[in-house]
Protein backbone atom coordinates (compact mmCIF):
# COMPACT_ATOMS: atom_id res chain seq x y z
CA UNK A 1 0.00 0.00 0.00
CA UNK A 2 1.22 3.14 -0.96
CA UNK A 3 1.61 6.10 1.12
CA UNK A 4 -1.45 8.37 1.91
CA UNK A 5 0.31 11.25 1.24
CA UNK A 6 1.60 10.08 -2.28
CA UNK A 7 -1.64 9.59 -3.27
CA UNK A 8 -3.50 12.72 -2.04
CA UNK A 9 -0.73 14.49 -4.10
CA UNK A 10 -1.12 12.91 -7.07
CA UNK A 11 -4.90 13.35 -6.88
CA UNK A 12 -4.33 17.16 -6.65
CA UNK A 13 -2.39 17.24 -9.55
CA UNK A 14 -5.36 15.14 -11.29
CA UNK A 15 -7.33 18.16 -10.31
CA UNK A 16 -5.11 20.97 -11.04
CA UNK A 17 -4.88 19.45 -14.55
CA UNK A 18 -8.37 19.79 -15.37
CA UNK A 19 -8.63 23.19 -14.13
CA UNK A 20 -6.09 24.52 -15.98
CA UNK A 21 -6.34 21.88 -19.32
CA UNK A 22 -8.10 24.92 -21.68
CA UNK A 23 -6.01 27.98 -20.30
CA UNK A 24 -2.66 25.88 -20.56
CA UNK A 25 -3.79 24.23 -24.23
CA UNK A 26 -4.71 27.91 -25.52
CA UNK A 27 -1.06 29.25 -24.26
CA UNK A 28 0.59 26.48 -25.49
CA UNK A 29 -0.95 27.04 -29.06
CA UNK A 30 0.12 30.14 -28.87
CA UNK A 31 3.63 29.29 -28.12
CA UNK A 32 3.94 27.03 -31.19
CA UNK A 33 2.72 29.12 -33.29
CA UNK A 34 5.75 30.12 -35.73
CA UNK A 35 3.35 32.63 -37.30
CA UNK A 36 2.79 34.80 -34.24
CA UNK A 37 4.55 38.22 -34.00
CA UNK A 38 7.58 37.49 -30.98
CA UNK A 39 5.76 39.89 -28.59
CA UNK A 40 2.77 37.96 -28.31
CA UNK A 41 4.83 34.66 -28.14
CA UNK A 42 6.50 35.66 -25.35
CA UNK A 43 3.65 37.02 -23.69
CA UNK A 44 2.14 33.47 -23.67
CA UNK A 45 5.60 31.95 -22.07
CA UNK A 46 5.75 34.24 -19.66
CA UNK A 47 2.08 33.36 -18.21
CA UNK A 48 2.48 29.88 -19.17
CA UNK A 49 5.54 30.05 -16.60
CA UNK A 50 2.64 31.80 -14.01
CA UNK A 51 0.52 28.14 -14.06
CA UNK A 52 1.13 25.67 -11.43
CA UNK A 53 3.83 23.03 -12.24
CA UNK A 54 1.54 20.39 -11.09
CA UNK A 55 -1.10 21.24 -13.70
CA UNK A 56 1.11 20.29 -16.59
CA UNK A 57 -0.21 16.43 -17.37
CA UNK A 58 3.06 15.08 -17.00
CA UNK A 59 3.63 15.13 -13.71
CA UNK A 60 0.42 12.89 -13.23
CA UNK A 61 1.59 9.58 -11.99
CA UNK A 62 0.10 5.86 -13.21
CA UNK A 63 -1.38 3.93 -9.75
CA UNK A 64 -2.88 1.29 -9.11
CA UNK A 65 -6.79 2.14 -7.73
CA UNK A 66 -7.11 -0.22 -5.11
CA UNK A 67 -3.56 0.38 -3.81
CA UNK A 68 -1.68 3.67 -5.20
CA UNK A 69 0.90 1.14 -5.92
CA UNK A 70 2.97 3.37 -8.51
CA UNK A 71 5.10 1.08 -10.84
CA UNK A 72 3.95 -1.80 -13.03
CA UNK A 73 0.54 -0.44 -13.90
CA UNK A 74 -1.94 -1.84 -16.54
CA UNK A 75 -3.04 1.47 -17.91
CA UNK A 76 -5.89 0.08 -19.23
CA UNK A 77 -7.19 -1.63 -16.17
CA UNK A 78 -5.41 0.90 -14.23
CA UNK A 79 -4.32 -1.45 -11.54
CA UNK A 80 -0.86 -2.98 -10.45
CA UNK A 81 0.70 -6.52 -11.81
CA UNK A 82 -0.16 -7.86 -8.35
CA UNK A 83 -4.12 -6.62 -8.04
CA UNK A 84 -4.56 -7.91 -11.53
CA UNK A 85 -3.42 -11.12 -11.04
CA UNK A 86 -5.03 -12.02 -7.64
CA UNK A 87 -8.62 -10.88 -9.47
CA UNK A 88 -7.89 -12.58 -12.24
CA UNK A 89 -7.17 -15.75 -10.25
CA UNK A 90 -10.06 -15.11 -8.61
CA UNK A 91 -12.38 -14.64 -11.66
CA UNK A 92 -13.49 -10.97 -10.86
CA UNK A 93 -11.90 -9.69 -14.40
CA UNK A 94 -14.11 -10.95 -17.34
CA UNK A 95 -12.27 -13.00 -19.88
CA UNK A 96 -8.97 -13.21 -18.28
CA UNK A 97 -8.03 -16.75 -17.22
CA UNK A 98 -5.08 -18.65 -16.04
CA UNK A 99 -2.98 -20.09 -18.60
CA UNK A 100 -1.80 -23.64 -18.78
CA UNK A 101 -0.90 -25.51 -21.17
Amino acid sequence: MAKKSSIEKNARRRHLTALHADKRKALKATLMDRTAPPEDRFEAALKMAELPRNSSKTRIRNRCELTGRSRSNYRLMKLSRIKLRELASSGQVPGMVKSSW
